[in-house]
């Protein structure tokens, strides 16, 4: 009683601090949120310099290669990429001007376009209804508002109309003008200076800022620390070269196109189309909508409307879904939900500019979590990493109770693996399972539970078409090392001369269930008995007829005293049957594998393709005598698994 009066406040003491870690959690998360939405003035020009020195970093370096110096190159490669943004913005104010001067000349088809589409709603018996019901609604409540507004109340005084009040603008100085002119450009110029600035000093301390985040990230661990940047470099700089190339080649399709359409200015839309297509997801509806209405205006007809937006539209998907996934390949590292939470996420915090920076930030942020193990849940969250591990995900399915779910997963999973893989994958599952019954989590009915949707799984892959070579490990070496006898199996080897035997409880039988599996499928005859019929009171009872090898399972590491008094009864009942035993939770720790191996007294193995292997080997060799058994010593036995 004293014991378990002691649990309770322990528990709540432990309910408390994770409670209070969580809330902590949360506030330090406002915290930085709050930070970045009011140091924006500061941390815009600051996000966007960097991304400028990971473009020009490699144009610094050829330059310094070339014996230029550090401050020349810097500066070189600074005004160069200032003066391409310069010519390139003169080159669109150009282009705008002079189409500026031609929009006149396309009134007259506008007006013909709009005068064709009001005639044909016109001509439309249902719109021509809605728009009248629509007029009279209007009219009516516009007319009992103007009659509340106007009638008097009753009993008051007859009282005057008001008189009407018109207001009239003061004339705008040529001061003011300009003044608002250039007040909105103010705020873009002022940022474009401060990350200029920004990036020269960052250009010319490259070396000495990496030096001092090392330290800084990782003073505990250098290499580490010194890995993560130079993979948040290369993967910063391949993007944004990728992205480069990419939307390069997009935007001379997209003019090229316009030209053979005959849409108007068509370098200056495919220009435009380069560079709004670094903005995701709605760069290019953006980019596509001036097109558009222009070719309305300069068509008599409608075909170069349709021709221009199926081209924007067609082309982009096709580049988003194919080209960029192709290219891309895995390099990225980032999941498609992760992309558009952070641009809808940077774009509140920062407006238009967040939104273009959206995927290098999450890129970097991606790469720490890769990098930093308190961090990790950024890799999880952003990154596109599968966030459980194979017999994670496995054993997930089973606590659902949904083995065809499993199975589905399964078939995804063969496709490039062997059906023994996959086995192997479920033992760590069951395994994850085992680990939960030790602490009380999972009772005996949830195991029996378990067990039969692991008979589920089984039968759903029933049909996977396999062989021998199939189970006998995924390694070309051990394929090498284990030779199938001359002309297939013995018969003897195919009329059940392998028994399974469940080491405790029925997640072992579940483990040993995918072994007799796989004994099956390849040739080799198999029987399952669970512990109770190898128990001291049943030994005497078990048909131990043809039997040839005797398999242990267990799924609990520490199982070594059972096994050992198991397969000794065993033994005196099969004295000619050869023995492995199947340790499928050891881990690297060596000292509880090595404690196994002695209190086993047989071969052991740990995945079911050695179990294979062990058993393929024995049916082209004459069974051992049981002395033989006896005295194998756990160096051997090491070997072997070795």
């Amino acid at each position: 009683m004293a014991l378990g009066s002691e649990r309770v406040p322990l528990r709540d003491k432990a309910d408390a601090t994770a409670q209070l870690r969580f809330a902590a959690s949360a506030v330090v998360v406002a915290i930085l949120i709050a930070g970045i939405y009011f140091a924006r003035p500061i941390l815009v020009p600051l996000a966007l310099a960097i991304l400028l020195a990971f473009a020009l970093a490699p144009a610094v370096t050829l330059l310094h290669r070339l014996h230029v110096g550090r401050v020349l190159s810097v500066l070189l490669a600074t005004l160069f990429a200032i003066a391409v943004i310069g010519v390139v913005f003169l080159f669109i104010g150009t282009q705008l001007a002079h189409l500026a001067t031609d929009i006149p000349r396309y009134e007259r088809n506008v007006a013909h376009k709009i005068h064709a589409l009001e005639s044909s709603a016109m001509s439309n018996g249902f719109i021509a209804r809605t728009s009248n019901l629509l007029n009279n609604l209007n009219n009516q409540i516009a007319s009992g508002q103007v009659e509340r507004e106007v009638a008097p109340r009753k009993g008051a005084p007859n009282q005057e109309r008001p008189l009407p009040v018109i207001i009239r603008q003061p004339a705008v100085s040529p001061l003011q003008i300009i003044e608002n002119i250039a007040r909105p450009l103010l705020d873009p110029l002022a940022t474009g200076g401060i990350a200029v600035i920004f990036v020269v000093f960052i250009l010319l301390q490259k070396e000495d800022l990496r030096d001092r985040f090392i330290w800084v990230a990782g003073s505990g661990d250098l290499q580490r620390a010194k890995i993560a940047l130079d993979d948040g470099a290369s993967r910063v700089s391949r993007y944004l070269l990728t992205q480069t190339a990419i939307n390069t080649a997009f935007g001379t399709l997209i003019g090229t196109g316009l030209w053979f359409i005959g849409v108007p200015n068509p370098w200056l839309w495919g220009l435009v189309t380069m560079m709004m297509r670094f903005i995701p997801y709605v760069g290019v509806p953006l980019a596509a909508v001036a097109p558009i209405v222009l070719s309305l205006a300069v068509d008599a007809g409608w075909s170069k409307v349709f021709w221009t937006a199926g081209m924007y539209f067609v082309l982009e998907p096709v580049t988003g879904q194919f080209v960029e996934p192709f290219l891309y390949g895995k390099t990225a590292g980032l999941s498609p939900i992760a992309v558009v939470v952070a641009a809808t996420f940077w774009t509140w915090v920062w407006g238009p500019v967040g939104l273009l920076l959206s995927t290098p930030l999450t890129l970097c942020l991606a790469v720490l979590g890769r990098h930093v193990e308190r961090l990790k849940f950024l890799d999880v969250l952003l990154g596109n990493r599968p966030p459980l591990a194979y017999e994670e995900s496995f054993y997930l399915r089973i606590l659902a109770g949904d083995p065809d779910e499993a199975a589905r997963l399964a078939e995804t999973f063969l496709k490039e693996h062997s059906l023994c893989e996959y086995y192997d994958i479920a033992l760590k599952g069951l395994v994850l399972a085992q680990a939960d019954a030790d602490r009380g989590a999972l009772d005996e009915e949830r195991c029996a539970a378990v067990k039969t949707l692991v008979e589920g799984l089984i039968q759903n892959l029933s049909d996977h078409e396999s062989s021998i070579l199939n189970f006998l490990g995924s390694a070309e070496e051990s394929r090498e090392t284990t030779k199938l006898p001359e002309g297939g199996l013995p018969e003897a080897w195919r009329n059940s001369p392998v028994l399974c035997v469940a080491g405790r409880n029925l997640l072992d039988e579940a483990a040993a269930l995918l072994l007799a599996d796989l004994l099956g499928k390849c040739g080799v005859g198999a029987r399952l008995i669970s512990a109770d019929e190898a128990s001291s009171a049943n030994i005497h009872n078990l048909d131990a007829s043809g039997v040839r090898m005797i398999c242990l399972s267990y799924l609990e590491p520490g199982s070594g005293t059972n096994a050992h008094y198991l397969m000794r009864r065993l033994r005196k009942r099969i004295p000619a049957a050869a023995a492995i035993a199947g340790f499928w939770g050891i881990t690297d720790d060596n000292s509880r594998f090595l404690d196994a191996v002695e209190v086993a007294g047989c071969d052991v193995v740990t995945s079911l393709c050695a179990a294979m292997n062990h058993i393929v080997a024995a049916a082209g060799q004459k069974p051992a005598a049981p002395e033989s058994a006896e005295a194998e010593t756990p160096a051997g036995t090491a070997t072997a698994l070795a």
